[in-house]
């Protein structure tokens, strides 16, 4: 089984936000995947489905962004899950708008929902997947940035990266991190 971790915040309020593309991404995966109606399990919402013969489990936290790492320790501990068996998809400010990176482990870079991950699951050794929504503007505080909404001018670009997350998640379940950064990594207009 594999695990794939949108991050967000739950509720009206933060829907379409930046801090919610982890949350955007993995609703496409889901729907791509043809997924399960999601239910609410492990303190998030939940919903099981399959890609290339593999069972696939979806959970976006409602924990809030900074406490994500409680609800997938949840889910870790009930399917006994090793670390290379989930991906977590989420913003990333020091990325530009639409790109996406792909790493095997690493540090939270400061992205609050990856660090308490970190610390749920005491390992760095995860797959994760960034989606850049670029730094604030000069002048804005780094909180009303990622719970602002994006402009009508980044509403297409980060539609295309969070299909292109999706996507990306799905060529990870069937062959592993490596080759999928080998493609996914790639500015995206160069890869078609």
């Amino acid at each position: 089984m594999k695990l794939i971790v949108g991050l967000g915040n739950p509720g009206r309020k933060y829907e379409q936000t930046r801090h919610n593309v982890g949350f955007m991404a993995v609703a496409k995966f889901a729907a791509l995947i043809h997924a399960d109606p999601s239910k609410i399990r492990f303190e998030g919402e939940w919903a099981e489905g399959t890609s290339n013969g593999e069972k696939m489990a979806i959970l976006c936290p409602h924990t809030y962004m900074n406490a994500s790492g409680k609800s997938v320790r949840k889910a870790v501990d009930f399917f006994k899950l090793v670390p290379e068996d989930i991906i977590v998809i989420c913003d990333d400010l020091n990325l530009p708008t639409g790109r996406i990176r792909l790493r095997p482990s690493g540090s939270s870079g400061g992205q609050k929902g990856l660090a308490d991950i970190v610390r749920h699951l005491g390992t760095e050794s995860f797959p994760r997947l960034r989606i850049g929504i670029d730094r604030p503007p000069q002048g804005w505080e780094v909180v009303d940035y990622v719970l602002g909404k994006f402009s009508k001018s980044e509403q297409e670009t980060i539609e295309a990266a969070t299909t292109r997350a999706a996507y990306a998640a799905i060529e990870w379940t069937s062959v592993g991190i490596t080759s999928t950064m080998t493609k996914f990594n790639a500015d995206p207009e160069s890869s078609r």
